[in-house]
């Protein structure tokens, strides 16, 4: 797995007799799910699969898999795979979009189509632009003034006009990285002509400490687009310019003063490395001790982070109408795809967190203790949350897999969902699209999502706790008990969006209580698409087609109603049965006795299928 010159910090911890066994695999929160792939820490060790098992763990290597992600996997036993198509997961470069057609459906690649949507400056910024126009600046103005040339540089030339004498624009090339082709200027004859560039307002009062100024860089993990689940780390990296600041216009030309790339500042002779990852000194530090520096000086550093998460989710969200456009048309399952984001934020003189870009292949490079206690952790994390499953050898060895519409990885056992009765899947169709039919997203109405669950509802939240749980050290944020927040911002609704943020909205003060329904439904199958007969059908509510008010208070319009005409025509007669269903439809309610965490197997605490 690893070259013979790969560096000395990656070195595993002598004493391997003295490392905690874990178990190859990490069970379910639920019943009937499948277990995934543990990934340790460097003091733990793996006990070995039996051979069947463990020779389908195997690694699809690129020139440029990072070395700790080789170091990671190889402590679950993952192998190199000789061949082109018998591999589980693939750390590698960004491709076209069609090119996600060749994955198959127990493959994980560590990338989604479309994502370069924010991961290329000058698309960012057009995106972000977008939103900006379209939900306004008072919830868009984390962004410096942003243009991009050629096609803007009318725009730029009034703004340059308009602004003071001494202003200072930052031009950067539109798909660079590690600090190259980046300059400051001041005069219009500085500015680049005849080929792309980004041209923003330089943020140039930034909070300083010790005189120099710095960014952060933050790794931010989305594991799906539909529904929605990005997560945040809770550690990542301060980078230190290495020369003090200086507002000066004769100073303009000096990288080290105003670039913080690592890359940059490495070759200043008076760059100083830190020895010690919980110090302050050197030009790095790790994101805890810079919170903890601030709260010393008495700045709230919580607020700060509470910001800066609100600029992530805006972000994410600003990517997720073409992303899951091309996972929808070329991507088998949901699966397949995960993606690490990092983003590179500014703080400045006011502490207010600016976003300067974002990497699609953030640098995971590790020449420091600091860098392997931090990306080593992250990475580690990272491969949990993924959520890798063992297939089964015939999925393994199938050469034709076809495309799958499930929208989430319950693993090989869940692939393929028994053919559903016809009036339960098409009362999954009709719930779906009755609310989708919101124009404005609504707490009441939003809220009854939660009263009758489908099957593809119960398989998206088993989903989402069991990706929780793995958490590690990074931090959810969306979905989020707040998230309704922030439906408004998709250009579209999500179904899965509603739904897993009402549930996040219900039990985040009591997730035992939604982990037992949850529990008890997987232990019936019904996740599978088994114990339909159990479970009460989803109808249209009475209201919709008996009050007119009703109709209109929920906003729909006379061309959306014609819509959800037709899809409840389309539903047949089968559906109109079911208008009322009858109680006999809903599991029994079994009363609880008992302390609040104590509750008997095969019993639905104080809820029913209809919560």
């Amino acid at each position: 797995l690893f070259p013979r010159n790969c560096i000395a910090c990656l070195a595993e911890p002598a004493g391997a007799q003295d490392k905690v066994l874990k178990p190859a695999l990490v069970c379910s929160l639920f019943p009937n799910v499948p277990p995934t792939i543990y990934f340790s820490t460097r003091d733990e060790t793996v006990e070995k699969l039996p051979w069947e098992q463990r020779k389908l763990l195997r690694w699809k290597m690129c020139r440029v898999t990072p070395n700790i992600v080789k170091q990671t996997i190889s402590r679950s036993h993952f192998r190199v795979s000789k061949k082109s198509s018998d591999w589980l997961g693939c750390w590698g470069h960004h491709m076209k979009s069609p090119g996600f057609k060749a994955i198959k459906e127990h493959q994980k690649l560590n990338h989604f189509p479309g994502s370069f949507q924010i991961g290329r400056k000058d698309r960012l910024w057009r995106n972000l632009l977008k939103m900006q126009a379209r939900c306004g600046k008072k919830e868009f103005n984390f962004f410096p003034q942003s243009f991009i040339l050629p096609q803007d540089i009318k725009l730029l030339r009034k703004a340059w006009e308009e602004g003071a004498s001494r202003q200072k624009w930052i031009v950067k090339p539109p798909a660079s990285a590690r600090g190259i082709g980046i300059q400051v200027i001041h005069k219009w004859s500085q500015l680049p002509k005849r080929r792309p560039l980004l041209v923003q307002r330089y943020l140039h009062k930034p909070y300083l400490i010790g005189g120099k100024k710095f960014d952060l860089r933050l790794y931010v993990y989305v594991t799906c687009y539909d529904p929605l689940r990005v997560y945040l780390f809770k550690d990542g990296l301060v980078r230190f310019a290495s020369c003090k600041y200086s507002s000066s216009m004769d100073s303009l030309s000096n990288k080290f003063m105003h670039l913080t790339n690592y890359s940059v500042n490495k070759k200043n002779t008076e760059y100083k490395s830190n020895l010690d990852e919980i110090a302050c000194q050197g030009h790095k530090w790790a994101l805890k001790t810079l919170w903890s520096y601030l709260t010393q000086k008495g700045v709230n550093s919580e607020a700060i982070w509470e910001k800066i998460k609100d600029i992530v989710i805006k972000t994410i969200i600003a990517s997720e109408p073409y992303v899951n456009s091309l996972v929808k048309m070329y991507v088998r399952r949901p699966y397949c795809c995960h993606e690490l984001f990092g983003f590179d934020i500014m703080l400045d003189e006011n502490l207010k967190p600016w976003i300067l870009e974002v990497n699609i292949s953030p640098s995971l490079h590790s020449n420091s203790p600091l860098d392997v206690s931090i990306k080593g952790q992250m990475i580690r994390d990272l491969l949990n949350l993924a959520g890798f499953v063992l297939p089964s050898m015939d999925s393994v060895g199938s050469r034709t897999q076809t495309r799958s519409g499930s929208t989430c990885s319950l693993g090989s056992a869940l692939k393929e969902k028994p053919k559903p009765v016809s009036e339960h899947f098409r009362a999954e169709k009709m719930k779906k699209a009755y609310y989708l039919m919101q124009k404005i997203p609504d707490q009441d109405f939003y809220s009854s999502v939660l009263d009758i669950l489908t099957p593809d509802d119960v398989r998206i939240l088993v989903e989402t706790e069991d990706e929780y749980s793995r958490r590690g050290q990074f931090e959810r944020v969306f979905p989020s008990h707040i998230s309704m927040r922030y439906l408004r911002f998709f250009e579209q609704p999500r179904y899965f969006n509603i739904l897993v943020t009402q549930w996040e909205l219900k039990y985040y003060l009591n997730r035992h209580k939604g982990l037992e329904l949850l529990k008890n439904w997987c232990v019936k199958g019904y996740h599978t698409g088994a114990g339909r007969d159990l479970a009460q059908m989803w109808s249209v509510p009475k209201p919709f087609f008996l009050q007119k008010s009703s109709i209109q208070s929920h906003s729909f319009s006379k061309p959306e109603l014609g819509r959800l005409d037709t899809c409840l025509s389309s539903a047949g007669e089968g559906l109109t049965r079911c208008l009322e269903p009858s109680p006999t439809q809903s599991l029994p309610l079994n009363k609880c006795t008992g302390g609040a965490d104590q509750t008997p197997a095969g019993c639905l605490s104080d809820t029913t299928l209809v919560m």
